[in-house]
């Protein structure tokens, strides 16, 4: 039996990266899985290779940016699925630079979608869960919610205001049977790290980012997934308000 046997899953940018490797895993580890996305193409892709591997999963189109549709993307998952159980609320978009070269713009984008529509999917989640008398939210944040690097100032402010907003929702919503944790990856291999990745001659992939990372490469989206599946599994049922970090050591230098 998988540690998702019988659940129902949301993965929210579960076309690429991080998203697309929990949603096939989530699948393969028995959830009905729903990812959504903006590209939907690329989400029916998802869906078919999972359908392809024996799972069940469907895409709903979505945008981040606007939040008034979240209501209507949960409100899809249970119409289909008749319940949520779990939900990893993995989107987000990248956006950094020079503290004098930043813009309002540039901060609206980063923390409107990074932040502000990570609550508001918690706010329909945890609606929907408590109807059903528990679940487990998950999203991603980032070891730089925790160490500092030069350019990311906007970025880090929205990851560690996810890492904030996991912590509370979790005193808030544990009387409801709700688990609410974060997961704070590294630098990973995304489509939005890929044109800065070179591979060396012993298969090790690195970023400049990546310097001084402890296990000497950085991660692939399979391994940020299989912490995700833990956290959102009952294996993980007496964890809660946590930001567990998952950066190969990087923050221990």
């Amino acid at each position: 039996m998988g540690l998702l046997e019988g659940k129902v899953a949301l993965v929210t940018g579960g076309t690429s990266g991080i998203g697309r490797a929990s949603a096939v895993l989530f699948a393969k580890e028995g959830a009905k899985v729903a990812l959504t996305g903006r590209r939907a193409e690329e989400g029916a892709a998802v869906v078919a290779e999972i359908k392809a591997a024996g799972g069940d999963a469907i895409f709903i189109q979505a945008d981040l940016a606007k939040t008034e549709s979240i209501p209507g993307v949960i409100a899809e998952v249970v119409s289909h699925y008749g319940r949520l159980d779990c939900a990893f609320n993995n989107a987000g978009i990248s956006g950094g630079g020079p503290l004098d070269t930043l813009t309002e713009g540039v901060w609206d984008s980063v923390v409107d979608t990074n932040l502000k529509a990570a609550f508001f999917y918690l706010q329909a989640e945890a609606a929907q869960m408590k109807k059903q008398g528990g679940g487990a939210i998950l999203f991603n944040g980032s070891v730089l919610a925790s160490i500092a690097m030069p350019g990311t100032s906007i970025y880090s402010a929205s990851k560690g205001g996810i890492v904030s907003m996991a912590r509370a929702a979790a005193v808030e919503l544990g009387s409801h049977g709700i688990r609410v944790n974060s997961i704070n990856p590294s630098i990973t291999r995304t489509s939005m790290t890929e044109g800065r990745i070179t591979t060396g001659t012993d298969g090790k992939a690195s970023h400049p980012y990546a310097v001084g990372i402890p296990l000497g490469r950085i991660a692939e989206p399979e391994e940020m997934a299989e912490v995700a599946l833990f956290l959102l599994s009952d294996r993980a049922s007496y964890v809660t308000g946590q930001a567990l970090i998952v950066d190969g050591g990087q923050s221990a230098t």
